[in-house]
């Protein structure tokens, strides 16, 4: 296993959806799980058969391949991570 591989296929993301944009389009990543980690607001992860409610520390996460959005009816801040899976 390739360590230092893995440390670079790692993406390190914050996103603010605010208000006026209230949601991110439904997407999926193929070879990456997400982890989003809420860090000011509140909101919902989205998948396509669930909500999860998301509020300061609350943490939401997507194995690789689920479509998944996140919405808010206000401001959601959050920190993402997409780590590659490892077969």
């Amino acid at each position: 296993m390739d360590l230092d591989a893995i440390k670079e296929s790692i993406v390190k993301n914050v996103y603010h959806i605010t208000a006026g944009k209230k949601e991110v389009p439904m997407h999926g990543h193929p070879k990456h799980d997400e982890i989003f980690y809420c860090i000011k607001g509140s909101g919902f992860g989205v998948l396509e058969d669930k909500e999860v409610e998301l509020n300061v520390g609350d943490a939401f996460i997507v194995h690789a391949g689920e479509k998944h959005s996140l919405k808010s009816n206000g401001d959601l801040y959050v920190s993402a991570i997409l780590i590659p899976v490892i077969e």
